[in-house]
């Protein structure tokens, strides 16, 4: 009887979706079994691009003739021995000859299309792919995505922005990291790290807690006033507050324009108070300062 190798994104998942599958299911080393399906898991990015030196031994040492280093085409390894057990047995299910279809269910997104991609290409596996599209965990959900299964074809787009942005990273990592190391080689020790995202990302940080330590105390008046207007409609009394360069200059109730003159005839500001002693009703302006 053939058999359908689901491969989820980590262990977690893989249990979910058996338990939702036809049963019994029993434990292997890796993965579970049922009568139609056996279901695996990647456990995360089994397989990375590889690192320069697996191109060419001369990337061993950093040197700046050597930059840029872009690949024509990028090599895929196994991340580590943890990954690598995984990823075996990956490979013995894919190679058994009762299964004959391979459903993608990593997670629904970019980053799961490109855990998958890559694993199945470094297996070098060339059975049928159908992708699990999920939303939900939940039982109901489950049931209806693999009742309606998707051909991996119609993802290709995705995986293909997947595998850029991967790339894109390592072109400007790898290339980055190695120039500002070899520049910046006498007044650092070790590699400084940069990337396409880690580098701006610490410089959005770096600038604001710059601003914050630079950040200089200064006294300023603000103005409250409560609003009676002396026409009808009487007892239409409202709170507002002063703001350079608002239009009107007021906020807060209806606006300046709304009252007209008679609102601003109705308004009147006492000396500063202090915080406590100010009632709902009092007119003042007081004085603070930025913390």
């Amino acid at each position: 009887m053939s058999k359908t190798l689901v491969i989820a994104e980590k262990p977690s998942v893989g249990r979910d979706l058996a338990r939702v599958l036809p049963g019994p299911f029993t434990k292997g080393e890796g993965f579970l079994e049922g009568p139609e399906h056996i279901v695996t898991w990647a456990v995360g990015h089994l397989v990375q691009l590889a690192e320069p030196d697996e191109y060419d031994d001369r990337f061993k040492k950093w040197r700046m003739a050597d930059l840029p280093i872009v690949p024509d085409r990028f090599k895929l390894v196994v991340r580590d021995e943890r990954s690598k057990k995984q990823m075996n047995v990956i490979k013995r299910l894919l190679v058994r000859e009762d299964v004959e279809l391979v459903v993608n269910a990593c997670d629904a997104g970019r980053e799961g299309e490109l855990i998958f991609a890559y694993l199945y290409e470094k297996a070098a596996s060339k059975k049928p792919v159908q992708r699990l599209w999920l939303n939900s965990m939940t039982p109901a959900a489950i049931k209806q995505a693999f009742g309606g299964l998707r051909d991996a074809k119609e993802l290709a787009t995705l995986e293909a922005a997947a595998r850029s942005r991967s790339e894109a990273d390592w072109i400007v990592g790898m290339n980055a990291t190695r120039a500002a190391t070899i520049r910046l080689r006498s007044a650092f020790d070790g590699a400084v790290s940069l990337g396409r995202v880690q580098t701006p990302t610490l410089a959005i940080l770096a600038k604001r807690e710059q601003e914050i330590r630079d950040f200089v105390p200064e006294p300023y008046w603000v103005v409250d006033a409560v609003f009676d207007p002396v026409a009808e409609p009487a007892g239409r009394v409202y709170e507002g507050r002063y703001h350079a360069g608002a239009a009107g200059g007021l906020r807060g109730g209806r606006s300046a324009s709304q009252d007209g003159e008679q609102a601003s005839r109705g308004a009147r500001v006492r000396p500063a108070r202090s915080p406590s002693s100010r009632s709902p009703s009092a007119r003042s302006a007081r004085r603070c300062s930025t913390t």
